[in-house]
């Protein structure tokens, strides 16, 4: 007789895992991650399903190690396909964390918010950056609050809104520089549409050909591009020549 333990099958125990659970038709599906890669999956930082499930089963209790029935998976969600149940499990069920493991998360995220803000943003005169650390203590004296199921980028536009809303930070988005040029006739109606957006033009030269080189708010860039591109049957360009415009040195205080 071997002395080999064998495992009951239908268990399967991990160790050093993130857990995420959905509860659904009355009944509870758990599915086992490596730390840290949920929240990069959901950030679409990690795309490889594979590195984010140690195992692409589906099961009632990560801890003990048991898996959920065929039968139930069909029945709840209506389909067999565990690799597909556990994306749906990993998109829509909640991570279960220790409260000092979701501290230190709500924390990274907070700073990582700051971060992008920074970067995305200067003093509407100066046109000089903000440190983190005053993005960071404005959002503190805002009483923001980082939510852990929506992306950093997202919450970074957040930030910018409220920070302009409530006026706690004299705060705008970095302005983008482009260079467009248009062929031929289309040049004049695109001119026009192009002056309203601009928020500074440099250059304004019409000759055989339209060359516009011009400020506007990043926002304003997939307008830009869908005009040239429509009115010219995609014989125009639009060249990004910085993604934002800034003056050397930071803000102070």
């Amino acid at each position: 007789m071997s002395g080999k333990i064998v495992q009951p099958t239908g268990q399967k125990r991990l160790t050093n895992v993130a857990i995420v659970r959905l509860k659904k038709g009355g009944k509870r599906f758990e599915i086992a991650c490596y730390p840290n890669k949920v929240t990069q999956w959901r950030n679409k930082i990690e795309t490889d399903i594979d590195e984010v499930l140690q195992t692409p089963k589906v099961f009632t209790n990560v801890s003990k190690g048991e898996f959920a029935k065929l039968a139930d998976l069909k029945k709840v969600f209506d389909m067999d396909d565990e690799s597909e149940i556990c994306k749906l499990i990993l998109s829509k069920g909640e991570l279960q964390v220790s409260e000092k493991e979701r501290a230190a998360q709500l924390d990274e995220m907070f700073r990582d918010i700051a971060t992008i803000v920074a970067d995305k943003c200067v003093h509407p005169e100066t046109k000089r950056p903000y440190p983190v650390t005053m993005i960071e203590k404005s959002m503190k004296s805002m009483h923001f609050s980082v939510k852990p199921s929506k992306n950093t980028k997202q919450q970074a536009l957040e930030v910018i809104k409220q920070l302009k809303e409530t006026g706690t930070l004299e705060i705008q988005r970095a302005h983008m520089k482009l260079r467009v040029v248009v062929p031929g006739k289309s040049g004049k109606k695109v001119r026009e549409h192009l002056r309203k957006l601009a928020l500074e033009i440099e250059e304004d030269s019409f000759e055989d050909d339209l060359e516009m080189v011009f400020l506007v708010d990043p926002g304003c860039y997939r307008e830009v591009f869908d005009l040239v591109t429509s009115e010219t049957k995609g014989k125009g360009q639009v060249e990004m020549m910085s993604l934002k415009e800034v003056e050397e040195g930071e803000e102070k205080l």
